[in-house]
Parts: C-alpha cells; structure tokens; sequence
C-alpha cells in the first residue's frame, strides 16, 4: 500500500492506472476509521482493480465554531486497518497540497443544501463539494463510495456529479451500526458513558416513526411528531431537528406522503458538545 501526500504523484498513479484499463475506485474519509469506513474500501475492493482511500480533515467543511481542530485523528491505525483491508493507496494531503496559497475556488451545490444540515451549518456543504470535486479530479475513479448516515450529503453529492457531468458512477453504502443501533461514527468517541447510552435513542426514534409508516401513518407532519416524541423522552438529549422529507430534493412533507413515493426520516440530536446525525430511508 502507496502512502501519498501529493496532488501530482496521486493523479500520476491513477492514470497509470487508467491507462492500463484497471478500474478505479475512491473511499473519500476524514480519517479516524471504523467499520463503517472499512465497508466502503471492502465494496470498492469487490467492483474495482484498485482501491484509493483519502483521508483528509476538510477544513473548509467546519464552521468557526465547529470542532476542526479537535476532530479525532490516528493516521497509524487508519493505515494499519487500510492495509488490512488491501487498500491499494491513500492520498493523505496537507491543508496546504490541498488549498495553496491565493486558493479561492469553489464548488456550491443550490437548492438542496439551505434545509436540515445545510441550515444549521450554514457554508458546510460549499466545503464539501469543493473537497469531493478535487478528489474526483485528483484521482479520477471510475466509482466513488459513500455511506448512507450522511444522506445530505450524499444527495448533494449526487447532483453535483450529475449536474456537472463528472464521468463516474457514486455507490452508495448501509449504514453500519453499532449492537445496539446506534449509528457507527467518528464522533462517537466524544460521548461520555452516559452519553453513549442515551444516543440510542436516535436509532429508537427512527425505528418507531418506520413502524408507524409501515402500519400506514402517511403523514410528514405525524412522523416527525412521532421522532420528537420519542427523542424528548431521553433527558440528555437536545434536538436540532426532525425531518420528513423527499429523498430527493429534501423538501418536507407536511401533509400526506403521495403514494409511490419514498421518505427520508432524518434528524440531528445533541448529547453535550456532541452533535450527531442519523436517518433511514423508506
């Protein structure tokens, strides 16, 4: 496995590659890797010749009073566990590869990123697209894998590709969870043991709001009452919002869901400082 701080050596291998007719994949992480990362490098391993894993803390993604700087890291295991998983190569760039000097180029996605995460970390999504746009050029895959946890994103991520015409198929994962259902983030290291236990109830909320569109509670307004409910149940917990939503443009529903069409139950709930994001799709 290739270790590679440059923007050149990077985009050199790869098109070796490409130039050899191998497939390409990219697995884009901040780093501080857990199952749910590896999973994205195991299905990229199953559909590709060769793997690229980044990692790379975006700052363009934090806002000034978010938790850049002590967003968690451990390059040495992060490495250890991409070996294993026979990662081909990770592109670990400086914030100074990435924005030199006199860097004012941006990326923005309108339209679907001024609701849920969007309007509450407000330039968020600009940072993202800006990042996963160079990725997407750096490395050139033919597949770029994501996890479903960040449903936000990864519909804002879909538009760009689609709206800007980057030759290259993005591949949806599970979410991956922990026993007791909390969905696997790097975040999750910040939460005290009875923080840890109270972020279950997430997974609780969106489970029962499933249940009752499953029995036939069809309306928007309903489900989110539903997820509410259940979150303001749990003492520690400190809703930001709860959203009913079309999964494709994000928009909510307030009446009743049309029939044929899907749902986005999603939220972002604060245990402390922590604040953590979780959803399903129906």
């Amino acid at each position: 496995m290739e270790l590679i701080s440059s923007i050149t050596e990077m985009a050199r291998i790869t098109a070796n590659w490409r130039n050899a007719d191998l497939q390409v994949g990219l697995a884009p992480t901040m780093g501080y890797l857990h199952e749910g990362h590896l999973s994205l490098t195991n299905r990229a391993k199953m559909e590709n010749d060769k793997v690229v894993a980044s990692i790379f803390v975006n700052p363009l993604q934090f806002g000034p009073k978010e938790d850049f700087s002590r967003y968690p890291r451990d390059l040495e295991k992060d490495l250890m566990l991409l070996e294993s998983a026979g990662v081909d190569a990770v592109f670990h760039p400086t914030s100074q590869e990435m924005y030199p000097e006199n860097f004012n180029a941006s990326v923005e996605v309108l339209g679907i990123t001024d609701v849920l995460e969007g309007a509450q970390r407000p330039g968020h999504f600009k940072g993202v697209t800006t990042v996963v746009a160079k990725l997407f050029n750096i490395v050139s895959p033919h597949r770029a894998y994501f996890g479903q946890k960040d449903a936000q994103q990864v519909a804002v991520i879909k538009k760009m590709v689609r709206d800007l015409n980057f030759p290259l198929e993005i591949i949806i994962c599970p979410t991956l969870r922990e026993a007791d259902g909390l969905a696997m983030s790097s975040r999750n290291v910040y939460l005290n043991a009875d923080e840890r236990k109270a972020a279950t109830v997430l997974y609780h909320a969106l489970a029962t709001a499933k249940a009752a569109f499953e029995n036939g509670s069809r309306q928007g307004n309903a489900l989110r009452k539903i997820m509410d409910a259940v979150i303001s149940s749990e003492p520690l917990a400190k809703t930001d919002y709860v959203s009913a939503a079309n999964p494709e443009n994000l928009r909510e529903y307030d009446g009743l869901i049309p029939t044929g069409y899907g749902v986005l139950l999603s939220m972002a709930v604060r245990f402390g400082s922590t604040r953590l994001i979780d959803n399903f799709q129906l």
